[in-house]
């Protein structure tokens, strides 16, 4: 038994529904199968009833035949005549030897007997009544066809009297018949409704078995998509889709609270470390840079972490898991080793992780593409830069593209200089927004229309801060619809490996 139920937990989900619909239509064919057998048996005892009268009315209608294809050659005395009689005589005896001979105490049975061996008698008294006619006795054949007249007056009546006994008898056995094939009518109506309501009862009841931990998965998903990380873990106990499903789904929510407990220690200390070089005025630049960096809006946690659900309830572990790692590793970004400034090549990565979590919440809509020089990957920049610009032109520039909208990342330099394009094919922007945006004044606007990013504002404040220049960027736009070029200049300053 347990044997059974293993091997059904680690059927598949085709396998485990085929089966159920299977088992139920082959009891439903079984059960009909039975019915159609009894109901057919039912119908040839009726059939039965009153074959023994249809034999007495032929008998009696080829006895009628002899007596008038004999009459007709005592008549006409032509070889038609005769042979027809011949042909007549030759099919009643062939009905007269069916009838049952043997000697029994059943009234029925002796008549049948009795007639059998008048029969005999009477056929015989014609066929010498032929002779004779043929012969030409006069004398003979009259005598003759008189005692045959007289055998066939008496067996007709003999076989109209077994012919109205039976058929009394029989309709008495097709009453009885009649009333027991309704009752099986009945009873076979309500073993196919019995049959029916079991076979609801068992599908609803097995389906149901099947599709309960896919509730408690969905529910479970829908508390963490909530914000709730707390969730009891699930039991999975088959080994089927939905099994899958759950384990991967109970992996998905161990590593979600571990990367949280470890945002939430690292930003315990980045938080201390703030106040500690907040009191120091030499390091006030430094406090300035840490406190904006941590100005990060938690609701994108929740929509990927929304995103990451999903895909555990829709597909296999290995998608799961490599959509958490990279959510993973865009906010493990923000706290690793307290550090303020990267290379450039890990702002990029940055943004690819980026650019993937938006691809998977929106069905692969953005388009992305990059050319780097590679030897510009180790130059020093302040983090979170890259990420808000892209998400400013994911936001405001082509997120209502349906699949149209395109990002391209340039990196190269000009002298001394690192550039750093990130370019859009979107609605584009108004000389008045560039300026806006350029000038820090708009913050307030873009906070209004619920941006889930850090504000160019901050972005372009540390840069300043950063490189100590005024002129950290450029906005290039040609019009509506024309898209955006958001370019960013660092100085070419690689960044000094530490020793381990």
């Amino acid at each position: 038994m347990n044997k059974r139920l293993k091997a059904l937990s680690d059927m598949s989900l085709q396998g485990k529904i085929s089966s159920i619909y299977i088992m139920t239509n082959l009891f439903v064919c079984l059960v009909n199968v039975l019915l159609i057998l009894g109901i057919n048996r039912m119908s040839g005892e009726m059939e039965l009833v009153y074959r023994d009268n249809l034999n007495l009315n032929e008998l009696t209608e080829s006895l009628d035949a002899v007596q008038n294809s004999m009459t007709d050659y005592l008549n006409a005395k032509t070889s038609d005549s005769l042979e027809e009689y011949y042909r007549n005589s030759q099919d009643y005896m062939q009905l007269v030897e069916n009838l049952d001979d043997e000697i029994s105490g059943v009234s029925f049975d002796r008549m049948k007997r009795n007639i059998k061996h008048m029969s005999g008698q009477y056929l015989e008294i014609v066929d010498q009544t032929i002779d004779a006619k043929r012969g030409r006795n006069v004398e003979k054949y009259r005598a003759r066809y008189e005692s045959a007249s007289q055998m066939y007056d008496y067996i007709s009546t003999y076989i109209y009297s077994l012919n109205n006994q039976q058929f009394k008898n029989n309709s008495e056995n097709y009453t009885e018949l009649s009333q027991a094939f309704q009752l099986f009518e009945t009873v076979g109506i309500a073993v196919i409704v019995a049959v029916i309501i079991t076979n609801v009862c068992i599908i609803t009841k097995l389906v149901g078995t099947i599709i309960s931990p896919l509730k408690t998965l969905a529910k479970s998903a829908d508390e963490v998509a909530k914000g709730n990380f707390e969730v009891e873990f699930l039991d999975v106990q088959t080994r089927d889709e939905i099994g899958v499903v759950g384990r991967a789904f109970n992996q998905m929510v161990i590593s979600i609270r571990e990367y949280i407990e470890r945002i939430r220690h690292s930003m315990e200390v980045e938080r201390v470390m703030k106040e500690k070089e907040l009191l120091m005025e030499a390091h006030l630049k430094d406090a300035q840079l840490k406190y904006l960096q941590a100005q990060i809006n938690p609701h994108f946690l929740f929509n990927t972490l929304n995103a990451g659900a999903q895909l555990a309830m829709l597909e296999g572990a290995d998608r799961t898991y490599r959509y958490v790692q990279n959510m993973a590793e865009f906010f493990r970004y923000n706290v690793k080793k307290g550090e303020e400034t990267v290379t450039v090549g890990e702002e990029i990565e940055l943004v690819d992780n980026y650019i993937y979590i938006l691809n998977v919440r929106f069905s692969g809509d953005i388009h992305y593409e990059k050319k780097i020089d590679k030897s510009l990957l180790q130059v020093e920049m302040p983090s979170m830069i890259l990420q808000p610009v892209v998400e400013n032109c994911v936001n405001h520039g082509i997120r209502e593209m349906a699949g149209k909208g395109r990002i391209w990342l340039n990196v190269y330099g000009i002298d001394d200089t690192v550039c750093i394009s990130v370019c859009d094919n979107g609605i584009g922007m108004g000389a008045e927004a560039i300026d806006k945006v350029l000038t820090g004044t708009y913050r307030e606007e873009e906070l209004a229309e619920g941006s889930n990013g850090i504000g160019m504002d901050n972005v372009i404040a540390r840069l300043k801060l950063f490189t100590e220049y005024e002129d950290v960027m450029s906005i290039v736009s040609e019009g509506e619809n024309q898209g955006t070029e958001v370019i960013i200049y660092l100085p070419m300053k690689e960044r000094e490996e530490e020793d381990v």
